[in-house]
């Protein structure tokens, strides 16, 4: 008789390099032992708020919002996206300028985003006098909503970085390049976190788990493409790939010491600036 398994309620967002990192996993080409996994796709602002009312066992969750749930979630150290040259970009219509705006419309994925706590260290720095109007819409409205001129500026994520300028519009700040040049560390977008409940070998086995499904994919390039494409439906070939190649990376396989010092720096300046409660909890379980 085969063994009885556990199972596990795991979510994750349907972006190209949470598919790419968990399609071996979901389709039960790695051995997961006595593990099984209920699993829900949903964007990260939406998970982030599931999060908050502890609904998932294993959950994606910005690195924002984890810094507000260390309570409940404890970090795991692969099926990150950390990385270089990889941050939220700020967008507006050509000829506007953020220092002379009044009162501006700034669309954002989600207040529990990295890139809206990331926007605010960067206004609190160059803009101290800005008191922006916030409008927050699920990260794929952001751009239409400033080529509709319904936001002055917008804050893009994920595949945004590569498509804006064919919608016509600028680039006014890299946020992540700002981070970078600012603590030569790289940007903590998102991170895979678990209930602190789970027993620490459950949490452990879960993570090798993740780091063998990316091995899968890496090793076999083209078994997931149907299931990362199917989630992805609106963007073509090549920008599946760069994204992919952008937020998987070694990061993801093992956060490692220069990815635990970004995430501390990133969370200290959150508290330091009142916009997550201060928290003693350890990062990982």
């Amino acid at each position: 008789m085969g063994q009885d398994k556990q199972t596990f309620s795991l979510a994750y967002s349907p972006c190209p390099n949470d598919t790419y990192i968990f399609h071996a996993l979901a389709h039960n080409l790695i051995d997961t032992g006595d593990m099984d996994f209920n699993i829900t796709l949903a964007d990260v602002e939406t998970l982030n708020q599931k999060a908050a009312a502890g609904e998932f066992d294993i959950t994606k969750l910005s690195f924002a919002a984890f810094g507000s749930l260390r309570e409940k979630y404890a970090l795991l150290r692969s099926g990150a996206a950390l990385g270089r040259g990889c941050g939220p970009l700020v967008i507006s219509r050509p000829g506007t300028t953020i220092t002379g705006a009044n009162r501006p419309v700034v669309a954002i994925p989600g207040l529990g985003t990295t890139a809206y706590l990331l926007f605010r260290f960067y206004l609190e720095e160059h803009c101290g006098h800005l008191t922006p109007q916030i409008r927050t819409m699920p990260f794929d409205q952001v751009m239409p909503s400033v080529v509709r001129q319904e936001a002055d500026f917008g804050i893009i994520i994920h595949e945004g970085r590569f498509v804006y300028d064919k919608l016509g519009l600028d680039c006014l700040v890299d946020l992540g390049q700002w981070w970078e040049e600012k603590t030569a560390l790289p940007i903590p977008l998102g991170c895979i976190a678990v209930k602190r409940s789970l027993l620490t070998e459950t949490a452990s086995r879960i993570e090798t788990l993740i780091k063998e499904s990316i091995a899968h994919a890496d090793n076999h390039p083209t078994d997931g493409i149907e299931y990362i494409k199917s989630h992805a439906q609106e963007l073509s070939d090549g920008v599946i790939k760069e994204h992919i190649r952008l937020y998987v990376n070694d990061f993801s396989r093992d956060i490692g010491g220069q990815g635990e010092s970004a995430v501390k720096t990133f969370l200290q300046k959150a508290e330091t600036t009142g916009l997550i409660a201060k928290s003693q909890t350890p990062l990982f379980s």
